[in-house]
């Protein structure tokens, strides 16, 4: 890290956007998981392909996870009537659940009057945070060409400059996760670029491996700007042209998981966790392919320092897979790994 890197992050703690998180979300946050809606992926698909209503409505959504212990959500709310938002905030309100969501940024002008929208929809429902992504897609896979991602960035940053403004009027938190798609130092930089105190980072615990970065160095990177989390395990595996990277429930991967909550709460007292399972196939990262480098900003110490620690930390028993079981096995399955990961926080994280 360099001197001006390390001069922003020390000075990131007296800026305004500080007080921001603890002003919308009030005390004693740190000590409670949610969970984010894409821990359910599985079941939801299976749900709409049927054409059930299930955990597509929220509000049935919100039920299930305090069923299961989960005291918060994280979910896509979209567009409500005001009926529909009285009706879900109250309900929050008397399980003591937290409420998130889960919002896309404006394309361009035209598409701001949607996301305002959804935006008022989700402050009258009670939310303080709204996560979102810059490009969606991991860069590796999206793009081919290096000038390709970079008009990507180009348009995700006009969209962000965008949505700051209407997120500001209505004193909300818009939370960038890092998705496969920015280094965390890029975040950082784009963060100090907005200076908006109502811009800040969805911190996932997992993603950024993929872009040979250092767990731990990420959580510490972003933890001054996060204004919430995504936390999940990892385990990872070696193959032949880079690595296999996998969701695994919480307690059977190879995060420092305390640290991580500790690196968190020591920069935002207040900040929230969610528990973000998604079960599926490993990924596969092709870090030793020309396509992975045509988009690449990591350095070759980079490249050795996860290859390193993927050789180190190899999976005691082959990395999970989903593929060719039943719709039903895969829902079960999917249901048991959040029950797992909860119950896992509950005893050893103090979530």
């Amino acid at each position: 890290m360099n001197a001006n890197r390390r001069q922003f992050l020390a000075a990131a703690a007296s800026l305004p956007f500080v007080s921001a998180l603890a002003s919308a979300l009030g005390a004693d946050r740190g000590k409670r998981l949610g969970v984010v809606q894409y821990s359910f992926a599985l079941r939801l698909a299976a749900e709409r392909a049927a054409g059930k209503t299930g955990l597509v409505d929220p509000l049935n959504f919100l039920e299930h996870c305090h069923n299961l212990g989960a005291v918060g959500v994280q979910l896509e709310l979209g567009t409500r009537s005001p009926e529909y938002l009285a009706k879900m905030r109250k309900k929050a309100e008397a399980h003591g659940m937290d409420l998130e969501g889960t919002i896309r940024l404006p394309k361009d002008d035209a598409d701001c009057e949607r996301f305002a929208a959804e935006v008022r929809c989700a402050r009258e429902a009670g939310m303080k945070v709204l996560r979102t992504v810059l490009i969606g897609g991991r860069r590796y896979e999206q793009f081919t060409r290096g000038e390709d991602f970079r008009r990507a960035r180009v348009q995700a940053e006009k969209a962000v400059k965008l949505a700051g403004p209407i997120v500001a009027k209505h004193d909300l938190l818009l939370a960038i996760e890092n998705h496969k798609d920015y280094r965390a130092g890029e975040l950082m930089d784009l963060f100090q670029r907005l200076g908006s105190r109502h811009v800040g980072a969805c911190v996932d615990t997992g993603n950024s491996i993929a872009l040979l970065e250092e767990p731990l160095e990420v959580v510490r990177t972003l933890a001054p700007r996060a204004f919430t989390v995504h936390l999940k395990d990892m385990a990872v595996a070696e193959c032949d042209d880079g690595f296999l990277l996998a969701e695994v429930p919480l307690g059977q991967g190879f995060l420092d998981l305390p640290k991580m909550i500790a690196l968190l709460r020591q920069a935002r007292p207040e900040i929230r966790f969610n528990l973000e399972m998604i079960t599926r196939d490993p990924l596969h990262v092709p870090c030793l392919s020309e396509q992975y480098w045509a988009t690449a900003t990591a350095s070759g110490r980079d490249l050795a320092h996860t290859l390193t620690m993927v050789r180190k930390h190899k999976p005691a028993q082959p990395l999970p897979r989903i593929r060719g079981r039943d719709t039903k096995d895969q829902v079960a399955i999917e249901e048991e790994n959040i029950r797992k990961s909860l119950a896992f926080a509950r005893e050893h994280l103090e979530l």
